[in-house]
């Protein structure tokens, strides 16, 4: 099967006003952004990534007892989380699996680098694109309580009610 290389005297129409382009549609997947302060470096996101493209470090500090004759607590500090968005496939995997949502989905694509270890982006730069995520859309006013709302009304009802027989 032979094909015919394209005419070159041919020309092909290209849209060049940047207006013209869709806008990315809400909760699109775009990057992978890092909410800095939800992060306690447990690593969940790091083991569960099939191609390994998350780099994370930390370190733990001892924080002082809260109370007077209390233990003092261990708590984990990031050091560096950086993804390598030239191996990530873009799965959500990492964003799922995080318990503390620390990790969310940014509706701006990562940039195009000319070099592959410019695709490396660290947390300063995955910090910059909570700005631009949406909010989740509004909830079903018509819909069921969540368990969690009906089990802490419970809980309320319950101390309310010992507070008043006290």
């Amino acid at each position: 099967m032979n094909v015919d290389p394209p005419d070159p005297e041919v020309e092909v129409p290209v849209d060049e006003d940047p207006s013209a382009l869709e806008a990315p549609r809400t909760r699109t997947r775009g990057s992978i952004g890092l909410l800095e302060e939800n992060c306690t470096v447990c690593m969940l996101c790091a083991r569960e990534c099939p191609d390994w493209c998350l780099d994370i470090e930390g370190h733990t500090e001892v924080a002082p007892a809260a109370q007077p004759g209390g233990r003092p607590r261990t708590r984990n500090v990031l050091d560096r989380f950086a993804i390598d968005f030239s191996l990530c496939m873009y799965c959500g995997i990492c964003i799922e699996v995080c318990p503390f949502d620390a990790l969310f989905w940014a509706p701006d694509a990562v940039p195009a680098e000319p070099a592959r270890s410019d695709l490396v982006e660290e947390r300063d730069a995955l910090r910059e694109w909570i700005g631009l995520v949406p909010p989740p859309p509004a909830l079903d006013p018509g819909a069921d309580p969540s368990q969690e709302a009906v089990a802490a009304a419970k809980l309320d009802a319950i101390a309310a009610q010992r507070a008043g027989t006290t």
